[in-house]
């Protein structure tokens, strides 16, 4: 076990950027995502509280058991594609959440992790995700036909700041947000009171088709997009963890807490870099205090979950929405250049992409499934004709 005296400085400072970036960036997203399965005010604290608090005891656990910079965190494209789905109740999509957790988990104890991620071309997982992210994002410019100045504030902010700060860009155009609205008189500061941390059972659902809509993306959106590019971070960096426990252990987590709302977590990918490179410490070995460091935070904020949800309720509906739609930006653009990525799959891609967004069921079945059923069909009919 670390000693108090062997932290330092450096450490902290990682810390709290990791948990700044992954949370300031995602928090209103998973706000989103909760409401659009009408979660109740309770519910939705019990899925900050629940989702803090594994990610903490996961982050911590995995950190001092291998002495690596392992991150925990939520898979923020899975909830920016929860947050489009529509007409889902809640206890299908726990239904679905677990279901996507377990397939994570067989993916990986049965030694499929690398097989199935090559069954499922990148161009078309891309494309998938940017079919619905594309309709999160443009939610922002729907918001400012009723808030004008607001939105081209955070936008203006949100730009600018990536010239110079890009790891704070979305905390400054929050707060540049929320200084205009306190301003203009826009929030709501009754609704500013202090709600204890509390962890509610959702029982899961029997909707089939429902199930399916919400588990298929969810489980791409963190195999493809936070798992593989988590592993592939952490070995660009030196380390040779193996991947079977740290897959394992966030699934089985996800699996058993899903009920109260932790939908999925897994490794983390860009936000988790921070904590690895040579500024945090010189001595590759060390740099894991940094993430137990970052363990401790996720803990404190697991105990103060209802006040991440008191402050999103006070916000205007408007700056939610841009906040929520400008923090996928990022991710939208990097799905769609990879969608392109290859010449011979963009066919596919177009297809995957156009019907994911389309919004359309089918048999009871959302339109990612099967942007990504039809893009699969696509793209191995090309294949077949270019031979």
């Amino acid at each position: 076990m670390p000693k108090l005296a062997d932290f330092s400085a450096s450490h902290f400072a990682a810390a709290v950027a990791a948990f700044l970036v992954s949370y300031g960036s995602s928090a209103v997203i998973i706000y989103q995502a909760a409401l659009a399965f009408g979660a109740s005010p309770a519910q939705v604290v019990s899925w900050f509280t629940a989702l803090a608090l594994v990610c903490g005891v996961l982050t911590l656990g995995l950190s001092l058991r291998y002495k690596t910079p392992v991150m925990i965190a939520w898979c923020t494209p899975g909830a920016a594609v929860l947050a489009g789905l529509e007409g889902i109740m809640l206890n299908d999509a726990v239904a679905g959440f677990m279901a996507a957790a377990a397939a994570m988990w067989l993916v990986s104890a049965f030694g499929w992790f690398d097989r199935l991620v090559r069954m499922i071309p990148a161009p078309l997982a891309a494309a998938m995700l940017a079919g619905i992210l594309i309709n999160f994002g443009s939610r922002v410019f729907g918001a400012m036909g009723s808030q004008t100045a607001l939105v081209l504030i955070m936008l203006a902010v949100f730009f600018l700041t990536k010239i110079r700060l890009p790891r704070y860009s979305i905390l400054l155009m929050l707060a540049a947000g929320f200084g205009y609205a306190a301003w203009a008189g826009l929030i709501d500061w009754s609704r500013l009171v202090w709600r204890n941390p509390v962890l509610e059972w959702v029982s899961p659902g029997l909707h089939l088709g429902h199930i399916v809509s919400v588990a298929v993306p969810l489980f791409i959106a963190s195999l493809a997009t936070q798992n593989v590019p988590g592993m592939a971070i952490l070995r660009s960096y030196g380390y040779q963890t193996p991947a079977r426990p740290l897959v394992e252990s966030s699934a089985a987590a996800s699996l058993l807490a899903a009920p109260f709302g932790a939908f999925m977590v897994n490794l983390a990918a860009i936000s988790a870099a921070i904590c690895m490179g040579s500024d945090v410490d010189k001595k590759p070995e060390r740099r894991y205090l940094a993430t137990v460091l970052l363990g401790v935070i996720y803990l404190l904020m697991a105990a103060a979950g209802g006040v991440t949800v008191a402050m999103f309720t006070a916000l205007p509906a408007e700056l939610m929405a841009a906040l929520a739609g400008i923090a996928v930006f990022g991710t939208l653009q990097a799905n769609l250049a990879a969608a392109w990525q290859h010449e011979s799959s963009r066919e596919a891609a177009l297809v995957t992409l156009l019907a994911s967004a389309s919004g359309m069921t089918l048999l009871g079945i959302g339109s990612a499934f099967w942007g990504l059923v039809l893009g699969l069909a696509v793209y191995h009919l090309n294949l077949k004709t270019a031979k």
